[in-house]
């Protein structure tokens, strides 16, 4: 079973990341799929997606949850039916979520070239431009990138813009966190964000406050 690394982010919150190496037939093992899951995935028409939604579910086992225990509101954000506050994420070859108290959020992406031709989509950073080569770069971007969408996931209000309302505290990548801010609707909101690079991918997860 491939579970590539759980982090205790605090006594409340953990991350839990898979990375997908399994047939569909082993990653159904041990999991009580509900008829909506069922259906949800045989429209998936490609394999690695049906994959990803399978790891997904045993993730959830290992958090403690059944599939029945997961349910999606209007805007397609993710609720437990504890109350507890989760995210998740599936990027190629990993799956991940983040479950804890607070509203969190948490991205899987890619580290890729493409990237650069879509920076100024969502970020007015200068920064990233002085650095020393194009995979430093790419590195840096694709961490803003994160950690806006994890931001993105967990604030899931209707017309929220990347570039406009979202804004990420310049960083070190060393550093491995950052802050956010959003600025919308007249309301901010603060948020705590960390960072780690696996791979050739990128995570970010977020949590409000």
């Amino acid at each position: 079973m491939p579970l590539y690394k759980t982090i205790t982010v605090n006594e409340h919150t953990k991350v839990l990341i898979w990375k997908i190496e399994e047939s569909e037939a082993i990653l159904t093992q041990g999991v009580e799929l509900t008829k909506k899951c069922t259906d949800r995935l045989q429209t998936m028409k490609s394999e690695i997606h049906r994959r990803g939604f399978l790891s997904i579910r045993q993730l959830l086992k290992i958090a403690g949850y059944a599939p029945k225990d997961l349910y999606y509101d209007e805007q397609g954000k993710p609720h437990l039916t504890d109350g507890k506050k989760i995210s998740i994420t599936h990027s190629f070859t990993f799956t991940a979520i983040i479950v804890g108290d607070d509203e969190v959020g948490i991205d899987i992406e890619m580290q890729r070239e493409k990237i650069l031709r879509i920076a100024n989509k969502f970020t007015t950073f200068e920064s990233y431009k002085t650095l020393a080569n194009t995979e430093a770069i790419i590195r840096k971007l694709t961490i803003v990138w994160c950690a806006k969408e994890s931001i993105y996931k967990s604030y899931a209000a209707p017309g929220l813009s990347f570039l406009n309302h979202i804004d990420i505290q310049d960083f070190f990548m060393e550093d491995q966190k950052t802050t956010g801010l959003v600025l919308f609707g007249g309301k901010t909101a603060s948020y705590k964000i960390d960072f780690l690079e696996f791979d050739g991918f990128t995570c970010a997860y977020s949590q409000n406050g």
